[in-house]
């Protein structure tokens, strides 16, 4: 339990940041299922356009701090690398 006022307010701040943070990452991971989904129905098209948006997704992930730059640039790759066998 919070004993002063600056604890107090961490564990307020910590709440609200944990929820901005989860509203992020499952964002990230609805887009992540929308460009597996497309892959498995073997439609290029959708899977690209899924993939632009997952892209997106990850680099604002980074820009708000929720996720490292390796976690973004592991994930970009895996998902590109998906989608590219799609067009072989």
């Amino acid at each position: 339990m919070a004993n002063n006022k600056q604890q107090i307010k961490r564990v307020r701040t910590d709440l609200k940041r944990k929820q901005a943070n989860m509203i992020v990452k499952s964002s990230l991971k609805r887009a992540v299922k929308k460009v597996e989904v497309a892959v498995q129905e073997n439609d290029r098209l959708k899977a690209q356009e899924a993939l632009q948006l997952a892209n997106k997704k990850l680099d604002k992930s980074l820009a708000k701090g929720v996720h490292h730059k390796n976690f973004v640039a592991r994930h970009k790759s895996r998902l590109s690398k998906l989608v590219n066998t799609l067009e072989a």
